[in-house]
């Protein structure tokens, strides 16, 4: 497959069936990324209530993470993420290759389980089941949902900010070095003029931060398996 777009009337119509299948608290989203720029990633989507996104958002860290090379790479299943206005969900993600085995797309699930999960307290509750306590599994990922591509950049930012432990203006060389690491581990450095913000919000220039980040990638090929 060379792109997502190709096949579009196949994936709206899997999309359509998935959405009346579930019903209203399933999201399906088709990410491009291929003819798209990260800021503008999501080509069709279903239910975009669900995480308040739609047509032309962009996509999220786990994404970015793909292209980045620092995740697998491989389909994701029954992971389970919260949006920013606390709904927990249950997600999938099945990622689309191109004949090169590069990632040209993605087809993501994410199912609104906030209710079942209230369902499920009160009826543990009052039967008093220990069958039931905890019956909702999967592996937890951090998974950031917005709409614009600078929100995802201010989140993953604020990330590396509570990595390294510190205030900017105490950070010492090393800790800046391992704030850089973090972002580029993340993929941000993929987003368009990502680098303008991060240099301003870490105190550096913008010379210095790319010097900064090549120190931090020349440290990974040395570290990295042979």
């Amino acid at each position: 497959m060379e792109s997502v777009k190709k096949e579009m009337p196949f994936f709206k119509s899997l999309m359509k069936g998935l959405a009346m299948l579930f019903g209203k608290n399933c999201e399906i989203v088709l990410h491009d990324h291929k003819d798209q720029p990260y800021a503008h990633t999501i080509i069709a989507i279903e239910n975009g209530h669900v995480t308040g996104r739609k047509i032309g958002d962009c996509g999220t860290n786990l994404g970015l993470e793909v292209l980045r090379g620092t995740s697998d790479g491989n389909d994701d299943f029954n992971y389970v993420t919260q949006t920013k206005d606390g709904k927990i969900l249950r997600s999938s993600s099945v990622y689309v290759y191109d004949d090169n085995g590069k990632m040209v797309g993605s087809l993501c699930i994410n199912f609104d389980i906030s209710s079942l999960l209230l369902a499920e307290q009160t009826i543990s509750s009052f039967c008093q089941n220990p069958f039931l306590a905890g019956s909702v599994v999967g592996k937890e990922k951090k998974e950031i949902f917005v709409n614009d591509v600078n929100e995802l950049t201010d989140a993953l930012i604020q990330e590396a900010q509570r990595e390294v432990g510190i205030p900017v203006v105490s950070m010492t060389k090393e800790d800046k070095l391992k704030a850089l690491e973090y972002l580029d581990r993340r993929g941000v450095f993929l987003i368009k003029k990502s680098g303008d913000k991060i240099a301003r919000y870490f105190d550096i220039s913008k010379f210095t931060m790319y010097s900064y980040l090549e120190s931090v990638r020349n440290q990974e090929k040395t570290q990295a398996p042979c």
